[in-house]
This record gives C-alpha cells, structure tokens and sequence, in this order.
C-alpha cells in the first residue's frame, strides 16, 4: 500500500490513502509443472477497441508473472490473432507461435465459455487470470478489465444493444476524464520515451517541437519557417498570447492548473505542462536544465499535457477521432443531463469548436483576450496611458469598432444562444510593454513623449495587482472604458437582431464585492446600453425590442456572504471560481505551484483546489450566493465559469447545489456534459430538493 507504485496509482486515480487495502487469500495452483501447464491472462472483449472477441496471451509452463514480466515471448490465446500478430511481424505461418485455442482446444473453449459467463454475470467487460495445471483449469481471478476511451464507448454502446444494460448505466460507465483521450492527440503507447521531468497537466493532449524561448521567435519560426515549436517560459502572460497561438505546446516553470498558461492553452486545445520547477529556464543564454540535462533552443522535446510530463526528443502522437459510439453515446447523456454546459470563448473560432461540441452558449467572453491582437494592442496601449479622459475617448473611438466586430462573430456563431460578455478584468499594466525600446517604439506609434510614456507606464506599477486596480474597480475610476465596450456590444446586437438574429447579450461585470459597486457600474451600464437601442430604433424608423441582462461574477467571499444585497442589482450571478478560490484560501494559483504538491504528498489537501472545486470551503460560499441571491430574486440565474466548470467532480457539485449552468473551454464540453448526466443520475434534483426541504423544516 506504501511503495512507490501503489502511491503513483492512487495519485493518478484519486483514491485517498486512508482507505487501506484488502487482502485476498487462497490456495496456490502451479503453471510451471511441465508443458500440460500454462498461466495467462484474457480479457472477454478486446480492451483496445472494445471489439467483441476473447482477447489475451498466456505461456505455456510458466508462473503468472512471466507473462507481464517481459521475460519471455507471450502467446495469443486465440488462433485468430495469432495469425494476425504473425503477419503484422512479417512472420511465417510455420514459424509463428501457437495459440491456446490450437495446443489446448478443450482448455480454451472451457476458458472462453467461462469468460463469457463472467461478463453476463457483472454486465461489464471483464479482465481475468488463469492458471492451467496438468490439464486442468483454475481462475484466479476476474475484475472489471481497464479500456481506451474508444473501446469504453464502443462496449457501453454494444452492451446496450446486447441488452447487458440499460443507457443510463452506459452513461455512468464512462469515465469523463477518458474523453481527453479523444478530443486530444495522445502519445503512441508503443512508442519509448525518456522522461526528464514533470510539472502539472494542465491542459491535455501531446505534442513534440522545438524549444523555443520568447512569443516572438516561437511566431517567426512557425510563420517564416514552417517549424512545430513549443514554448518554454518562466510563467505567461498575455503579452505573450501570439507565440502561444502558434505553438504545439507550452511549458512553464511556474504556475498552477489555472494559471494564464493553463487557462488560454486549454481554450485553444493545446497541450501545457505548467508548474515544472525542476526546468531551470535561462533566456540570456536561450537553454534550460533538467537535472543533467541541458536543452537549447531548437532541440526537440515532447510534453503530455495528460501526465505532465517532460520529454526528451519526438514522441509519435495518435490522433484522436470521434465516431458514430461517440456521438451515440453523448446523445444519451443530453436526455438525462439537467445542468445546462456553455463554453469559454473569447474570439469567434473559439465560439465555433465550443459549438462543434454542443455547448450551449458562452459563459464566459473575456474581453480583455481580444485586446491583444497585432492590430489593435497599440489602441488600447494608446487608451491606458491617456492622461485624461478625452485622450482615453479618442483611442477608445478606435478599440469600439474592433470589439464590436468581434461580438458580432460571437453572436452569429451562437445563432440565439446565450453569450456572458465580461467587461474589462485584469490590470492596465499587463497592457503595457516594460521595455524602454519597446515603449520608444510605442511613442513613435502614437504621438506621445518617450519620457510621458515611461512616467505613465510606472504610475500603473501595482505591488500586489491582483488585489488591485482592476475588476469594476476600473469602471469606476474610468467610466468611458466600460461604456466603449456596452456600446460595442449593443451595436453588434442590434445590428445582428434587424438581420433577424435571436440576440440576448448578457453584460458581466467583475469582481464586485460590494452592492454599491454593481449599483454605480450598472447603472451607467444600463444607460448606455438603452442609449444605443434608442439611437438604433431612431435610425431605423423601427422600435427595437432587444432584452438584455446586467449581471456579475461572483469572485469574492464578501459578494458570497452578502448575495442577498447584490441580488437587487444583478439580474445573474457566475461564480468566478478561479479568483474566488484564490481569494478564499489566500492562495496565489501563479506562485502556489511551488509548494502545493507538498500539501498533496503529505495529506493536507487531497486535490489541487484550483482543479478541483474545493467543496467545504469554496463550495459553501457558492451554496450560500446562491440561497441568499434566489431570497432577494427568485428565478436568479446562476452559473460557473472559472475552469472548475470542465472538471467533473465540480460538475456534480454544481448539479448538487441547483446551479442553472456551468462554462469550461471549448475542448472541455463533452466531459463537462457527461459529467452533469453522471451527476443527473446519481443525484436527481427532485431528491435533492425534497432533502433541502427537509433541512430546512
């Protein structure tokens, strides 16, 4: 139970070590008595591909662990694949080896009739050990036999036609982490692979590149040179968002499973290894060190975003593939599910995958992503470092058009789905480049003083900037900032409602912790909002009836406990459960990396609360929100959309405490909605709520 291996197995299949073990004792039979014996270990359906066939290998005169030791060449059980095993390795017939079904016929029609019984009686495909000795058969054992993700979805799928079990049972069959195997390219479990070290998995799939270390290269290389790279940084930020684009994978020293790295890398479907402290990354000298390891730019790693690990050189990948189980099988979990999934998305193609998967709207549109792109990071530089408000409006006139283009492509891709639209979040500084030359080179772009520019970009300077100038904070220090991007949206709405789309822009406003705070931002929100729908009506000649919503994000335990308050000027909540994690443990998801996987191997944490929704802490502050947001505003539309919202524990919790919805990124839908199907039948509401009501009383 304490040896390396069990521990490693626990980890990677969440079992708490407190449970302990059980111990099986039984009589001892041999199977290496003479050429009439043989052990072997079958599995009665193909575990690869979930194929409908008797499946294993034995030895003949051998102990059981001979056959997974390597030691010796096993041997089909089946003459089937012996024969196909045999010409996959260019061997002859005469000099392949014989199956148990051709050296011992009565055994092995004896074995399969067993395994065929098996998996009538448990319903579910199953794994079993044998020993034969002196030509007699013994099981040693059966279990439930481990699978790919397609064989799990093509035996769930064939059991129900067989009539081995009913849908809801095929759904709970599932594991919803098994569907990263097929939304992702994975790495070639043939294939050999040195491990150099490992950090978190925080965005799934693998991919191999060459090393390269700054946004700027990693773009040169792939664009002017046609190269596969992968980014290696200290940690990211979102300055560096182009070279992320168009690299395979990123890796970072620090950070955590929500960290900028994890979140953007799991919105564009890229594999990330963050948080890996044993790589000791150099930018002067372009190289980093892994133990006695020293890569350099351009030298070829491979990461897998599934285990976290680091790799020397290429690793083949298998590409995934979604068939006719797949779409069968999440057919059956959208009859069942009751929590509604929407996606994260951030620019209209993100929009296009999220409903590739079926989501169901936006949850969350962070605005501040689109503010980065090439064209238009110099109008909203121009904007932050203005030194009064009618400089702010001037570049701000430039940014209106942008955004509202990139609204427009988010309605059109929702076709009358909701879309959560977040005003501007993060601080100004993370705008602004920190380099003289660069800053000279911005002075040149827009008219301002070098020496302008540079007390300005200073004055922003934060000690402790997550806790600081940003949120609604911004909004109310600048106004015109927030009502630029309403205007925006508004227009994008109603121009796309006179094409006769179906549009309902819900307008987020962040971190708010207090109710004067919503009351002053939505207030002005709302005037601008019904300003343009009048100016719309006006020029049109025809009243335009466009419902919208002025809602927030719930992100602070102040705004948790006082709900009820906030409630009277907030028409939805969404928890913002990655700063709401944060701001509850005092714990920062970009630095905690370090020292949480020490909390994790001693016992004090049992998951990693920024993948993991902490249910007893966290999770009572969302249940609280909820119960004192639906008192003051029966109906309240609550939902989540920090990246808990794709992991599928927090899903069943989100099911469990009556949430309306949950947001994940695009490539996390299919788990997200067969988790909440998992969680609808584990948990019907209708029991759920009959227990409240009996806490209650």
């Amino acid at each position: 139970w304490q040896n390396p291996r069990a521990v490693t197995y626990r980890e990677m299949y969440a079992i708490p070590a407190k449970w302990g073990t059980a111990v099986t004792v039984q009589a001892m039979v041999f199977g290496n008595l003479g050429d009439d014996c043989a052990t072997g270990v079958g599995f009665s359906r193909d575990p690869a591909t979930g194929e409908r066939a008797f499946y294993g290998d034995f030895l003949v005169n051998a102990q059981g662990e001979d056959v997974v030791a390597g030691i010796r060449t096993p041997q089909p059980l089946s003459q089937k694949a012996a024969i196909e095993d045999a010409r996959q390795q260019g061997i002859s017939e005469s000099d392949r080896l014989p199956a148990l079904e051709e050296v011992m016929p009565a055994l092995y029609k004896q074995l399969t009739g067993i395994a065929a019984r098996l998996e009538k009686h448990y319903r579910d495909m199953q794994d079993i050990e044998f020993t034969i000795e002196r030509g007699r058969l013994f099981m040693l054992q059966t279990r439930n036999g481990k699978r790919t993700a397609a064989a799990a979805l093509r035996i769930a799928v064939d059991m129900v036609g067989e009539k081995l079990i009913k849908k809801p049972e095929a759904v709970l069959r599932i594991a919803p982490e098994q569907l990263d195997q097929l939304l992702h390219p994975t790495l070639d479990p043939k294939a050999k692979k040195q491990v150099i070290a490992k950090g978190l998995p925080a965005s799934p799939g693998a991919a191999s590149g060459q090393v390269v270390f700054d946004p700027d290269t990693a773009e040169k290389w792939v664009k002017d040179m046609g190269r596969k790279v992968l980014l290696v940084r200290i940690e990211t930020s979102p300055e560096d968002i182009h070279g992320m684009s168009v690299s395979e994978g990123i890796l970072t020293a620090r950070g955590g499973m929500t960290s900028h790295a994890a979140v953007v890398a799991r919105g564009m479907g890229k594999c990330c290894v963050s948080g890996c402290g044993q790589a000791k990354i150099n930018y002067e000298r372009h190289e980093f060190a892994v133990g006695n390891h020293t890569i350099k730019e351009g030298d070829w790693i491979t990461l897998d975003g599934s285990t976290g690990e680091v790799i020397l050189g290429q690793v083949p990948t298998v590409r995934p593939t979604l068939n006719q189980d797949f779409k069968t099988l999440m057919g059956w979990v959208d009859e069942v599910r009751q929590l509604k999934v929407r996606a994260n998305a951030d620019i209209p193609n993100d929009a296009k995958v999220a409903r590739e998967f079926n989501a169901e709207g936006i949850g969350l549109c962070r605005t501040e992503h689109m503010f980065f792109e090439a064209d238009r990071i110099d109008a909203v530089r121009e904007m932050i470092l203005a030194d009064n408000e009618q400089g702010r409006k001037t570049a701000l006139a430039k940014i209106i058009p942008m955004q509202k283009s990139d609204f427009r492509g988010l309605f059109e891709e929702m076709k009358g789905l909701p879309v959560t639209i977040r005003l501007l979040d993060p601080p100004l500084h993370e705008f602004i480049p920190h380099k003289d030359e660069e800053l000279r080179d911005l002075s040149a772009k827009i008219g301002v003083s070098f020496e302008r520019l540079k007390r300005r970009a200073e004055s922003l300077h934060e000690f402790n900037p997550m806790l600081g100038h940003r949120g609604c904070r911004l909004g109310i220090s600048f106004p015109e900032i927030y009502k630029a991007q309403v205007q925006a949206i508004m227009e994008a709405a109603c121009e796309l409602l006179q094409e006769g789309y179906k549009i309902e822009p819900e307008i987020m406003i962040p971190l708010v912790g207090h109710w004067k705070e919503l009351k002053f931002v939505g207030d002005y929100c709302r005037e601008e909002a019904d300003r343009v729908i009048a100016e719309f009506s006006k020029k049109t000649g025809k009243k335009i009836a466009m419902k919208y919503t002025i809602g927030t994000m719930i992100e602070l335990p102040r705004a948790a406990i006082t709900a009820n308050e906030i409630a009277r000027y907030g028409e939805f909540f969404s928890f913002g459960t990655n700063d709401l994690t944060q701001t509850t443990f005092g714990l920062s998801r970009d630095d905690s990396g370090m020292f949480l996987k020490d909390y994790l191997e001693n016992g004090i944490y049992e998951k990693d609360p920024f993948a993991s929704l902490d249910q007893s802490g966290v999770g009572q502050l969302i249940e609280v929100a909820i119960e004192r947001g639906r008192e003051t505003r029966p109906g309240l539309k609550v939902g989540i959309c920090g990246e808990h919202g794709g992991d599928p524990s927090s899903v069943e919790f989100c099911h469990s405490a009556g949430l309306d919805y949950v947001s994940c990124s695009p490539y996390r839908v299919p788990i997200a909605r067969l988790a909440a199907a998992q969680a609808a039948i584990r948990h019907p509401r209708s029991v759920l709520k009959a227990k409240a009501k009996a806490r209650k009383k």
